[in-house]
């Protein structure tokens, strides 16, 4: 079947073509009323949400928000993967307002942040939702909303217009919120598309990301329902290879976003899931390992794709238009204008910083309420993403955050492919690699892992596995086992926490000499 058209004349033009009046709910909810938008799974049975459906949702919950929220207003969204929570956004912004979404497993204190940054006054969110928001913003409970059949008009907005305002995660920092406009959803339709080797009738999307996240709600949900994909939404309690399966299966899935984290805990049971058109990853690189096994696992090519939440979607492969290669992230996306610059903003073709120029439709429009890290984002006309990376050709090969490269005895070093190299070895579960200071090389590799129950291996053995496999000085001098790493909630390693430890390891010993 022929891919989907994304945005007409791009290929040609390799421009945006936004409209001057561009609102995402409509943008959603333009698929015939009997289309499938959604796939639900939540409640055990298998149920479909027609485009009819989820447009009736969008106004049930917009009626009864529109005389309290105004154009511009935040209004928070405390859902889980529901059909419920796509027209919770859908209702949002068909009344020019602002969503925020909120993560179901937040704590109060990460809730309070978040809430009383934005100034949202009120929340839609359920029963559970309602419990964890306490005093914290009205809540609106959706799961006490009819469906309307009268539909509210969409708001008069722009593509430059406020329309969601997603919170980092907070790996390099404390979170701040990232202001998006009505463009975009528009601006993540090309890479999303590429990352699933060209999305096509009889396509169906699922990620078991949770849609709190950049990565479910703009890397699946809102561009499965632009583009007339039908989305799977399935609540896992916990992610395991064996629910996974399960959902694919009664998903009927072709196409999945795998967060590294999934990816690791499949390859780790020697889960296969054969059947698949494509598999996309993003978030952390995979290694040359990882895109092996995915060969076996899945009887096709991870697509690893690139971007934050700042700017998405900037960077793709895509098996079926070129050869994936381990240790790249693929390609600049059509649109999106990537460079890496050095300190003065120009090009090289050194190692340097990732950067994308003004206009790509993906990037924030501020930092809310921060004007002066909205300035520290960008040199000239580039948003710097503060990652380092290095062109092999016309492919982006990452090399780390800029504060995660180690520098050791004049050697620049990224972690990723440490711990890639690491993950490959049969006891490993998970591990984390940072910079300890040394007073001869300024750093030295600090290897932090966690075993496989009941696994046992020793340090030399990890330090010669990596000795064999990568640059003689490359291997962690230093190797310590630990029962868990510090993880975000998306399930990154905040290597910020282990830079501490190791911080305060080398302080300890020096101050023990």
């Amino acid at each position: 079947m022929r891919p989907v058209e994304i945005i007409p004349g791009m290929r040609e033009s390799g421009r945006w073509d936004i409209p001057a009046r561009l609102n995402m709910a409509r943008q959603c909810l333009s698929h015939p009323g009997d289309s499938i938008a959604i796939i639900d799974l939540t409640a055990g049975a298998r149920d479909v949400v027609t485009y009819g459906q989820l447009g009736r949702m969008t106004d049930g919950i917009a009626r009864t928000m529109q005389e309290q929220v105004q154009p511009g207003d935040r209004v928070g969204v405390l859902l889980s993967q529901s059909p419920w929570c796509a027209a919770a956004h859908l209702a949002v912004w068909k009344l020019g307002a602002i969503s925020v979404p909120l993560f179901k497993l937040f704590k109060h204190d990460a809730l309070a942040s978040r809430v009383g940054d934005a100034g949202a006054q009120a929340v839609l969110t359920d029963g559970d939702g309602a419990a964890l928001l306490g005093d914290l913003a009205q809540p609106i409970r959706v799961d006490q909303i009819a469906p309307s059949d009268d539909p509210l008009p969409f708001a008069d907005t722009g593509p430059e217009d406020p329309a969601v305002l997603i919170y980092t995660s907070g790996t390099t920092g404390s979170p701040k919120g990232a202001l998006h406009g009505h463009r975009v959803l528009t601006g993540h339709l090309p890479g999303v598309s590429i990352s699933h080797n060209h999305l096509r009738d009889g396509d169906c999307l699922w990620t078991p990301a949770d849609w709190a996240w950049i990565g479910g709600l703009f890397d699946v949900l809102m561009p499965g329902l632009a583009l007339g994909i039908p989305v799977v939404a399935a609540r896992l309690e916990k992610f395991t290879p064996e629910a996974c399966a399960d959902v694919i299966a009664r998903g009927n899935v072709r196409n999945v976003f795998f967060p590294p984290t999934a990816l690791r805990m499949l390859k780790a049971a020697d889960q296969s899931l054969l059947g698949l058109r494509s598999v996309a990853s993003g978030g952390e690189p995979l290694g040359a390992e990882m895109l092996t096994w995915g060969q076996k696992a899945f009887g096709l090519t991870i697509n690893e794709f690139y971007g934050q939440t700042e700017c998405n979607m900037v960077v793709s492969s895509c098996a079926e238009d070129f050869q994936v290669r381990p240790g790249c992230i693929g390609k600049p996306v059509l649109g999106h204008e990537v460079e890496v610059i050095d300190e003065s903003g120009n090009p090289t073709s050194e190692e340097g910083d990732v950067a994308i120029r003004r206009g790509s439709a993906s990037m924030l429009l501020e930092y809310w309420s921060r004007p002066d890290a909205t300035a520290e984002k960008f040199r000239g006309d580039w948003l710097i993403t503060g990652d380092r990376g290095v062109w092999e050709g016309d492919y982006l090969r990452f090399v780390g955050r800029d504060d995660d490269v180690i520098t050791s005895a004049g050697y620049r070093i990224g972690p990723a492919e440490i711990e890639d190299c690491l993950l490959t070895h049969p006891a490993v579960a998970t591990v984390g690699v940072v910079g300890k200071p040394d007073p001869l090389r300024t750093e030295i590799v600090k290897a932090y892992v966690v075993l496989k129950p009941g696994a046992e291996v020793d340090e030399r053995e990890l330090q010669e596995w990596v000795k064999d496999r990568l640059a003689q000085y490359s291997y962690p001098r230093e190797v310590t086992f630990l029962e868990e790493l510090p993880m975000t909630v998306t399930g990154k390693v905040i290597r910020k926490e282990l830079k501490r430890l190791a911080n305060a390891e080398f302080l300890e010993s020096r101050d023990a000499r």
